[in-house]
C-alpha cells in the first residue's frame, strides 16, 4: 500500500513521455492499460519482472478499481487479513489482481506521484502472485521487505529521471509511519535525510 504527499516546496518532476492517465474514467474495475494506456511500453514496465510472459500477463489481466474515497492506492487483498478485519474494509478481489485507486488521486495528483505509485503497486502484485504476504502481521511498514522492495523500484525509476532528493523525501513521507520510520525508510533507500 502506497500514500504519497503532495510535495509543496519541491519544482514538479516530470514522469517520461509516453506517461498517459485517463483522469476522466468512471468510479468502477477498468483495465490496467485503459486508465494508464502505454505503462507497458515505458522503461520500467519492461523491467518490472525478467520474463516477457509474466510482464505481459501482469498488463493484460491486472486490474484498476476506482473508489470514491479520499485514498491513495493499494493491491486489493484476495481476502482481508484475520488481524485487520475490525479496522479495515478494503476492496476484496478473491480471483482477478487488482489495484484499487482513489479517484481523486487520480484526477488531481502529480503525474510524477501516479508514475511512481502504479509502478510501486505493481511491484506488490508481482510479489502476492510469488507468494508473499502484503501485510504481516506484528510488522511495521518501514520493515515489510515487500514495502521496501517496491520503493526501491520506483526510486531506481526516479534517479534515472533525475528526480530530485528533496522530492523524494516528500514523496517517500506517508502518513501511517512516524519520522524515526520515515528516517529508517530513506536511509535504507539510499535517499539522503537533508
Amino acid at each position: 500500500m502506497v500514500r504519497a504527499i503532495v510535495p509543496t516546496p519541491v519544482a514538479e518532476p516530470v514522469p517520461p513521455p509516453g506517461f498517459r492517465i485517463a483522469r476522466g474514467l468512471a468510479l468502477g474495475r477498468h483495465p490496467i492499460l485503459d486508465v494508464f494506456p502505454g505503462l507497458d511500453r515505458l522503461p520500467p514496465g519492461r523491467k518490472i519482472h525478467p520474463d516477457p510472459r509474466v510482464r505481459r500477463r501482469l498488463f493484460q489481466t491486472t486490474e484498476v478499481e476506482l473508489v470514491a474515497e479520499d485514498m491513495w492506492a493499494y493491491v486489493a487483498p484476495r481476502e482481508v487479513p484475520a488481524f485487520r478485519r475490525a479496522q479495515w474494509k478494503p476492496v476484496v478481489s478473491h480471483d482477478v489482481n487488482c489495484i484499487v485507486l482513489g479517484a481523486g488521486h487520480l484526477r488531481e495528483s502529480e503525474a510524477m506521484i501516479l508514475y511512481l505509485d502504479i509502478y510501486h503497486e505493481l511491484c506488490h502484485v508481482l510479489q502476492r502472485d510469488d507468494g508473499a504476504e502484503l501485510w504481516p502481521p506484528g510488522m511495521s511498514y518501514v520493515e515489510r521487505w515487500t514495502e521496501v522492495e517496491a520503493y526501491r523500484f520506483v526510486v531506481e525509476e526516479a534517479r534515472r529521471l533525475h528526480v530530485s532528493d528533496a522530492f523524494l523525501r516528500e514523496y517517500l513521507k506517508v502518513e501511517w509511519i512516524t519520522e524515526a520510520e520515515h528516517r529508517r525508510l530513506l536511509e535504507a533507500l539510499g535517499v539522503p535525510v537533508g
